[in-house]
């Protein structure tokens, strides 16, 4: 059995809302832990934390599969919506590093348009503009690691 990036994001929810600060999570070959800030991990959990944070963190001694269709999600904002990353993973501006980035700022979006990429364990899955506009904002840099929730875009409706 594995678990899909959607029953992952709502463990970390349901985490977060939460006085918990850990779960681990056995099923078949996957072991899944999230832990609230960083927690260190026991002795026995040969695994590190991806990143120490106030927001829970997830590590896996099994791949998890993500969902390719994934899809960002947009918040409200005054100067325009907020794309924020739906996976904690390895942001990249271009689809490979010989071509060119995806968006810059200025560039006019169409929804559906790719944005980026993010790569969890070997897995891409690109990130799509949900909504026509303009890009007034990239709040990441290429190659650095993003947190689930974390805004990568700024759009602009047009």
């Amino acid at each position: 059995m594995s678990l899909r990036y959607e029953e992952i994001a709502e463990i970390m929810k349901i985490i977060d809302s939460s006085a918990c600060d850990e779960v681990i999570i056995e099923t078949g070959d996957v072991k899944l832990v999230v832990r609230r800030g960083g927690a260190s991990a026991p002795a026995t959990v040969p695994t590190a934390p991806i990143a120490s944070s106030s927001s829970p963190s997830v590590v896996s001694s099994k791949p998890v599969a993500a969902t390719p269709a994934a899809t960002a999600s947009m918040a409200a904002t005054k100067s325009g919506k907020e794309v924020v990353a739906p996976m904690t993973g390895t942001f990249y501006r271009a689809p490979s590093p010989d071509k060119p980035p995806f968006v810059e700022v200025g560039s006019i979006v169409r929804a559906g348009q790719p944005l980026c990429v993010i790569e969890v364990m070997k897995l891409f899955t690109t990130i799509n503009a949900e909504c026509d506009g303009r890009i007034v904002q990239i709040a990441a840099e290429n190659s650095e690691l993003v947190e689930f929730g974390r805004v990568l875009f700024v759009i602009e409706a047009t």
